[in-house]
C-alpha cells in the first residue's frame, strides 16, 4: 500500500520523528497499554496534492470551534492504538487530519480512517492557542512520567511552583533546558472538558504541565522538544527520589547557583529560583 511518505521526505522525516519520539516513550515506561497521546502540526509540509486528496471519512465534529486552526493539517496518534505500534507503524497506528473551513470539525485524509485520540479536541485547543499567540510550537504531547507522577501524590509538590524550584534545583541543566517550569493541573477525569480548560490556562505560561495523579501534557517547537523537556525535569525527580530512598532530601542548587544559570543560558526569569 503506497503511503503519503513516499513521496514527501520532509514529511517523512517528521513522522519518523513522532515515531522515534513514541518508542522512547514505551522503553521508558511512560506509556503503558495505549496511554499516552501525540499531536503534530504538519501543515507546512502539505503540498497541493494532499491539499486536494479525497477524505476518507465523513465530516467528524470537534465539539468545539476552533477559529486559528482553518485547514490546517494534523498528525494524530490514533485512539486505542499502542505507542510500542506507532513506533514500528506510525500510519497504521495514526492518521492524518484536515480540519474544515467551519473550523469545528474534520476529515481523516491518510493513509487510513484510524480514528484520532479521543484527547483531540484537548489537544487542537492548545494549538489552536499556540497559533493564536503567535507561537512557532507544532507538537503536543501527554505521556506518564513515573517519577514526576509519583510526586504529583504529595500534596505539598502541587502548590505553585513548588515542584518546579525542587526540579530545577537538582541539577543546572534541568532549568537550562526546561527554563519554564512545570504548571500544576489539580486531578480532574481525563479526557474532561474541565481537565482541556486547566491544562489550556497553564499553557500559556508553562510548556510542561502536570496532571495530578495522572501524567504531563507538552508542547513544543517539534515533537522532540516536547520530549526532551519532560526527559530533563524527570530526570530531576528521579535524582530527588533516590536522594529520598538513601534517607536524606537532597540540598539542591542554592538560589544564587540558578541565578547564575539563568543569566549564563539567558533563560526567562518568570518565575523566581
Amino acid at each position: 500500500m503506497n503511503s503519503i511518505l513516499d513521496t514527501r521526505p520532509a514529511l517523512r522525516a517528521e513522522i519518523d520523528s513522532v515515531a522515534e519520539v513514541a518508542g522512547y516513550l514505551w522503553q521508558k515506561g511512560w506509556a503503558e497499554r495505549n496511554g499516552g497521546n501525540i499531536t503534530v502540526n504538519i501543515t507546512e509540509h502539505v503540498d497541493d496534492d494532499l491539499r486536494h486528496m479525497p477524505a476518507l471519512t465523513e465530516p467528524i465534529a470537534i465539539g468545539t470551534t476552533l477559529p486559528h486552526l482553518r485547514g490546517c493539517y494534523f498528525y494524530c496518534k490514533g485512539t486505542g492504538k499502542r505507542m510500542r505500534d506507532l513506533a514500528r507503524q506510525p500510519m497504521q497506528n495514526g492518521s492524518v487530519i484536515r480540519i474544515l473551513d467551519d473550523c469545528a470539525s474534520y476529515v481523516i485524509i491518510a493513509d487510513e480512517p484510524v480514528m484520532p485520540t479521543s484527547e483531540l479536541p484537548s489537544h487542537l485547543s492548545m494549538h489552536d492557542y499556540l497559533i493564536g499567540s503567535g507561537s512557532t510550537y507544532k507538537a503536543s504531547l501527554h505521556t506518564h512520567p513515573i517519577e514526576l507522577v509519583a510526586m504529583s501524590h504529595n500534596k505539598e509538590m502541587l502548590q505553585k511552583d513548588v515542584m518546579t524550584k525542587i526540579l530545577w534545583s537538582m541539577i543546572p541543566e534541568t532549568l537550562a533546558f526546561a527554563p519554564l517550569g512545570l504548571g500544576i493541573v489539580p486531578y480532574e477525569l481525563p479526557g474532561s472538558v474541565r481537565l482541556a480548560e486547566a491544562t489550556l490556562e497553564q499553557i500559556k505560561d508553562y510548556d510542561v504541565v502536570m496532571w495530578e495523579k495522572h501524567g504531563v501534557c507538552a508542547v513544543g517547537r517539534d515533537i522532540m522538544d516536547a520530549f526532551d523537556q519532560i526527559d530533563v525535569l524527570n530526570k530531576s525527580a528521579v535524582i530527588y527520589m533516590c536522594a529520598k530512598s538513601m534517607g536524606f532530601t537532597p540540598d539542591g542548587m542554592t538560589p544564587e547557583a540558578m541565578r547564575e544559570v539563568q543569566e549564563v543560558f539567558q533563560l526567562p526569569k518568570q518565575r523566581p529560583c
